[in-house]
This record gives structure tokens, sequence and C-alpha cells, in this order.
């Protein structure tokens, strides 16, 4: 049997077998499994007593770069749904510059009423904000962190109530565009090379009048065209709003089963500029959700692009490629459509990466206050465990509502750490009568990887600014900086935006790769990395755009190495199978690997 045939029987027959559904089985393990050299519970390899104390591990300095953004909700008072579900944020190089450029996403009043009458007026301008990276060092390696509200000129014009943003060339010239989800129409943007935009919405044929949230540009079929997968979340329209009491009594915002899920949409990319709706052969509108978040990458192991899509108080789905254009939702027999008691929980923000060094992906994902956040490890076969309360994952998450997450090397020991971006979408409390979002602020959370399988919370000592309460959506992760650590940029439902720079992650090694393809000058999503050093397992990494809630990431990959001098090897496995070894690839900088350029390693 080939290696996707054998994984693709053993799902189907595992079950079988066992003669129990799936998730009762993998959701209760023990949490020994081995991974990566090491067993998962054993001695923690990390430790936060490690970690600098004579600095803030983290510093906001959105307003000192000149990001003035202030997210606005419309709120006119009448609770209306999408007003709480805030809105995403992205990383990208529009300019081909080098570095990363940041996109926010902003939002409307939806019924109408003039801006007067809003809780909050705006005290900016009422639509999404493109600031540009003028990032400056000096010939003795200072940096000046700078940006520049280039929106006009760019000819970003975004009148509607905005959710999400996803970024990708779909059309192969070498220049990131721009997708927008909005509550109603979505809006694609193509850049033009020149610093502009057009809005090529109609022509393009992505349009979709339900609500969006998160999107993912992502090459399923493998033709080197970039497809665009959407998720779309509730049934909601002002004409079937309705009035909802929180357990303080007052008037709260709606649960998601109040409208009911609609299906999501896939779009093929036909190579011409023009994509095609395929939800339906795909399969992908046979089931209706609430999605928020989505992540993609080889789940299963077949090589091939999978979908996952975390959907809010009801089951995930879990898109299995099937290979000739269509996908299987294969969830429930993977252990990931449910917790480890066998229930649905109110999903939102998503990652997936390899954190426990064993060459699969995981999924971690965000949620309600009272849920825990979960962890789904993966076996290496495309079954998966929820290994949340293994891990230490769970209790520190339960006062809290996740949104934005990713997995991510805050101190570049070259194991995955997370951030979490919380705020309420229910009021738990009057904590200050005059503040009507009060009852929603939430402190962010930072959770440490001690490489052993189990994480520790750091909140309390990542800096002054996870002290503050606020409504935290969406987050986009990325070396804005490009000192060679990952840094965050964050919006607040009703509140300013922040961009959290890392200040400790370069103190160790790493290793900066953009990874570009040869039949299209454009970044190389869904291509895997594995770095290897001396004395551990390799080091993989996937490209990938995706993750978070309703944002989108830096493209290019930075692995942290510790105390390593060098990298001995680097093996890229690019999207359609070619495989690729560098081994004079310098550290602590970044550079770009050409397909073509290297070593072949089949």
């Amino acid at each position: 049997m080939s290696g996707r045939t054998s994984r693709k029987a053993a799902r189907v027959l595992l079950p079988l077998l066992l003669g129990v559904v799936p998730w009762i089985v993998l959701g209760c393990g023990s949490g020994a499994k081995e991974a990566g050299g090491f067993q998962l519970g054993g001695d923690p390899l990390v430790s936060a007593d490690d970690l600098p104390v004579d600095v803030d591990w983290m510093t906001d300095e959105a307003g000192e770069a000149g990001i003035d953004f202030f997210h606005f909700n419309g709120t006119t008072g009448a609770f209306y749904y999408p007003e709480i579900m805030g809105s995403g944020v992205a990383v990208l190089d529009y300019d081909n510059d080098g570095d990363l450029d940041v996109y926010m996403v902003q939002q409307r009043v939806l019924d109408g009423k003039p801006l007067s009458e809003t809780i909050w007026p705006p005290t900016g301008p009422v639509n999404d904000r493109l600031y540009r990276n003028d990032l400056t060092v000096d010939e003795a390696g200072n940096r000046t962190l700078r940006f520049t509200d280039v929106t006009e000129e760019a000819g970003i014009d975004s009148p509607a109530f905005g959710s999400g943003v996803a970024t990708g060339d779909y059309d192969n010239d070498g220049w990131v565009d721009i997708y927008i989800t909005n509550f109603e129409s979505n809006q694609l943007y193509h850049n033009n090379g020149d610093g502009t935009f057009t809005d090529v919405t109609e022509m393009s044929g992505t349009d979709d009048e339900r609500w969006g949230s998160s999107a993912a540009f992502v090459d399923y079929d493998g033709d080197g065209w970039l497809d665009l997968y959407v998720c779309n979340y509730v049934d909601f329209r002002l004409t079937n709003h309705k009035e909802c009491i929180a357990v303080t009594g007052a008037q709260d915002y709606c649960a998601p089963g109040t409208y009911g899920g609609v299906p999501d949409s896939l779009f093929r990319n036909r190579g011409d500029g023009t994509f095609e709706d395929v939800s339906l052969p795909a399969r992908i509108s046979l089931l209706p959700g609430a999605g928020l978040g989505v992540v993609t990458g080889d789940l299963s192991g077949d090589g091939l692009v999978d979908i996952y899509v975390a959907n809010d108080q009801m089951v995930n789905f879990y898109w299995v490629n099937q290979g000739d254009g269509t996908f299987k939702n294969e969830a429930l027999m993977a252990g990931v459509a449910v917790n480890a008691t066998g229930s649905p929980e109110s999903s939102m923000g998503i990652d997936a990466a390899d954190f426990d060094s064993d060459g699969d992906l995981d999924l971690f994902m965000t949620h309600l206050r009272g849920e825990t956040n979960t962890l789904y490890v993966n076996n290496g076969n495309g079954m998966f465990m929820d290994q949340t309360v293994e891990a230490g994952l769970g209790v520190g998450s339960r006062p809290a509502t996740g949104f934005g997450t990713t997995w991510f090397d805050l101190n570049n020991d070259g194991w995955l750490d997370l951030f979490m971006a919380n705020g309420a979408v229910t009021a738990q409390e009057i904590a200050d009568p005059d503040d009507l979002f009060s009852p929603y602020r939430e402190p962010n959370q930072l959770f440490l990887n001690l490489g052993n399988g189990m994480f520790e919370e750091v909140t309390d000592r990542g800096g002054e600014v996870f002290k503050l309460t606020e409504v935290s959506r969406g987050a986009a992760f990325g070396d804005i900086d490009n000192d060679g650590d990952v840094d965050v940029a964050f919006s607040n439902n009703a509140g300013p935006a922040r961009l959290l720079i890392n200040n400790i992650g370069n103190r160790a090694s790493w290793v900066g790769l953009r990874l570009v393809q040869n039949n299209a000058p454009r970044d190389a999503p869904g291509a895997r990395v594995a770095v290897t050093v001396a004395g551990r397992p390799p080091l993989w990494r996937e490209v990938r755009t995706v993750a978070s809630y309703c944002s989108s990431n830096d493209p290019r990959v930075l692995v942290g190495l510790g105390d390593a001098t060098t990298v001995e090897t680097i093996r890229v496995e690019w999207p359609r199978g070619e495989a690729e070894e560098w081994t004079d690839v310098p550290i602590n900088q970044w550079t770009t690997l050409q397909q073509g350029t290297g070593v072949n390693a089949r």
C-alpha cells in the first residue's frame, strides 16, 4: 500500500476494529506519547525562569510607530450580533520592500443611523486602513520602526462592515493581493505592483453575500494557482435580529445558535484572473457550519492540503483532501470534531504546527469562557488526541474567551509557544456602568512550551501590556521589525490597535527563510521546511499565512535555534512534491530560498 492509501485505510479501519466512536477512545489519552525522541510529560527541557528579567518580553509600540487605528463597531445600543465579533488584521509585504506592512479591518454602523448616534463615535476614518512599514536600520544596526497610513493613495475603499482579511498572490505576478470578508458582500483587491490596488471582486467571481469571517488562499488542487476558501458564520440579518438577555439581567448579544449556521464557500482559481465556485462539487457546501477560524495544511500526512474549520458552538470540520477535487469531512473519525468529553465547543481562533517536534501538524484552538482552549495532538496517521488537560492548557484558559492565536517561538529556543487574544462575547458582570464594553474586557495570555509536551502560563511575566484588559479579536504574527523574532499585531473591539514587539527572541540564534516557487515569483504556501541542528530532531515548519482569527500572518518562516551556532541542513518539501536541501544557509539573518537552487533530495 502507498503511504497515502495506508493512512486513509487506518482512519477507516481503526474505528471499526475498536467498535466505538474514535473520539471517545482517542480523546482521553494519558499524554504518554513518544515525540521527537522524548516522552511527553517527562522532565521539562525549558523553564520560564531562564527567560530574561531585565526587560518586558513584549511591548506595545503601535502609537509610537504610527499605527493610530481605533476600531469602531458601530454600536447604537441595539446589540446587533456582528458588533461584538470584531475584526481581523494582516501583516503582508504589499510593496515588496522586504518588510511587513499592516492592514487593519474596520467596521461601520449596521442600521444606517448617523455616527453621532453611536455609543462611541469614531475617532478616525470609518474604513479599513493600510499602513506601510518604513523600517530603517542604521550602520550600527539600530532599528527605527515607522508606519505611514497609505490607505487613500493605495486605492483601498472599504465601505462595508468588515470581518476578516486573507492575503496571497492569486495571479502569480509576484505581488500579494488582499481579500476582505464582510457582513454581506466581500471584496478582492488586486495588487497593481505600483503601490495601488484595484477592486476586482465582480470580475473575479469571488463575492459572497453571506456573513464571511476567516478566509484562506490555498492551492488545494496542486495546479500552481491559489484557490480561495471562505468561512461563513451564521445567518444573522437585520431583519431577524433578536433581543437576548445576559446573566446580569440586562440586554446582551445573542449566541450563534440563535441564528443557525450556513455552509462555507470554495472558489477554484482558473488561472486567468477569475474563480469558479466549486463549493457544491467539492462537497464543501453539503454541511452548514458557523465557521470563525480556518487553517490549511497536510494534517492527514498523505501529501495533500487539507482544510480545518473552527465552528462556533458546533462540531468542527476536518476537510480531508481526496485528491480528485473533492473533500470528505473526517472530523469525528479523526477525533477533532468535539473535545475529550464529546462536547462541541465555541471554536474561534485556530492554528496548526508541529509543537512537539515529531514531524506532524498538531491543532490548537481557542474557545469561550467556561470552556477550555483545546489541543489536539496528531498521532502521525491523521488521528488526533485531545491532550488539553495533560498539556496544562485547560485550567488557565477557562476564565477567558479566546480569539486570535498562533504557535510562535517567543524566545527562539525551537519550541513553539502560544499567544491568545482574549475578549468576552457575553456580559458577565457590570464593572463600569459608564463603559458598555466593561463586562467583555479580558487580559490576553502567553503560554510557554516546556519542551516535554506541556505548557506553563507566563502571562504575568510578559510585560505591562499583558496587564491590560481589552476586547481583543484578530491577531496577526510575523517579524515586523526584521530583527529575528515574531511580533504580534492585533485589533481590539471598540479600542486601539496594538503592535507587540518581541524584545527577547533574537537573543537566541535563529534562521529566517522566504521560500519562493520557480513556477511563479511568489511565496509557496503549503511548503514544508525541516531545519536540522546538532543534538535535536528536525524543526518542521510550514509556509502559510492563514491561521488565528479573521487574520493573515507573515508567509516567511522563522525558526528559533536556541544556542546553536550553525544549521546542518535545511530541507524544503515544495507544494508539488519536489524536495531540496541546502547546507550553507547562514543563521541570524533572512535568506530567500528559490526553488531549483538547492540539491535535489529525492
